[in-house]
């Protein structure tokens, strides 16, 4: 079903029915760089103005899903006329490393960031970082009781008390770490006892965290920097994060990405772009503005922020989700837990 999901969604992007594509600033007369982003524009947009207030560089962007508008370079092939692709997810991007669409990036790009977060190939770096959490109402669950591991979840004092958003592309990211740590039989096994632990399925990471907060649903799995803007919006909201014990991936660090396509022909303003969103104005504004966690080396995480050291995220090869996330998706389907 998610196959013919797939298709419909890469048609109707072909067609320009599924997402927008902006004109973000017209400063000058050279043609500008073309930007798929999977990230949304409230997240991204700022940063592209700026980018273009500093640079003098215009800059074309077409939002969508990250899985989608992979799906579309992946059907445009050469002719595609993006030069830059940002995904909200390292599997979508890995999916387009798999597919040889994407460049290589210059070694200064790839320097600004840690190898772990970064492309063996240096075909994408990581921008920003995000960790998995479970949400929960602390009006309806006492901290001392939340569990040690993500696997808990499937114990019967669990049942009916889970949101989950199988078709998040963090989700599938996620399960797909959890394949290549602990197996395919663990982790189907898992999905099978959320499923029948009659988990609450939602459209995403924001429906999970409204559901927590209104006690619709007592805890639910979602990133960590959903819960820390709602709280933000509303200081009195019941919703708190819980991070799961070092190292559990149920408390999994996943990076957003960007990389150069190698249909592009515009690869030095193209590499300029990423440097940018790798520089500190950028990277303060991650942390700041939309909380998750700086990539760059050299800039420090929001006093918002819980230090990593602290946490102990669960970490992993990123490399490893592009080529992993269709079986991913078939253990999803297998599961029976479906997508509102």
């Amino acid at each position: 079903m998610w196959r013919q999901a797939l298709k419909l969604a890469s048609r109707l992007l072909a067609l320009g029915l599924v997402v927008s594509f902006v004109a973000v600033a017209c400063s000058s007369g050279a043609e500008p760089i073309t930007v798929y982003s999977g990230r949304t524009e409230n997240l991204i947009g700022p940063l592209l103005e700026e980018f273009t207030a500093e640079t003098g560089i215009d800059v074309a962007v077409k939002y969508g899903s990250s899985a989608e508008l992979a799906l579309l370079i992946a059907e445009e092939g050469d002719r595609s006329p993006a030069d830059v692709f940002i995904s909200q997810s390292p599997g979508a991007i890995g999916f387009l490393v798999e597919s040889g669409l994407l460049g290589p990036l210059d070694n200064q790009v790839l320097n600004m960031v840690h190898p772990e977060f970064r492309n063996a190939g240096g075909r994408w770096v990581g921008l920003s970082g995000r960790i998995r959490v479970l949400v929960y109402n602390a009006d309806l669950v006492e901290a001392e009781t939340l569990p040690g591991s993500v696997f808990d979840l499937t114990d019967s004092r669990f049942a009916g008390q889970i949101g989950v958003a199988p078709g998040n592309g963090s989700f599938q990211d996620f399960v797909t770490a959890m394949r290549d740590i602990h197996g395919d039989d663990a982790t189907l096994s898992w999905l099978e006892g959320l499923e029948a632990n009659r988990a609450r399925t939602y459209v995403n990471n924001t429906a999970i965290v409204q559901a927590v907060g209104r006690g619709e649903v007592p805890v639910g799995l979602v990133n960590h920097y959903y819960n820390l803007r709602a709280r933000a919006e509303d200081p009195g909201v019941s919703s708190r994060n819980h991070f799961f014990a070092d190292g559990d991936v149920g408390s999994l660090l996943i990076a957003t990405a960007a990389g150069i396509l190698n249909a592009s022909d515009d690869a030095d303003r193209a590499s300029q772009f990423i440097s940018f969103l790798l520089g500190e104005r950028a990277q303060v504004f991650f942390s700041e503005e939309t909380l998750e966690y700086p990539l760059a080396s050299n800039v420090e995480p929001a006093a918002a922020l819980p230090a990593l050291e602290d946490l102990n995220p669960a970490t992993y090869d990123f490399d490893d989700l592009g080529g992993g996330l269709e079986r991913t998706r078939e253990l999803i389907d297998v599961s029976g837990l479906e997508a509102p």
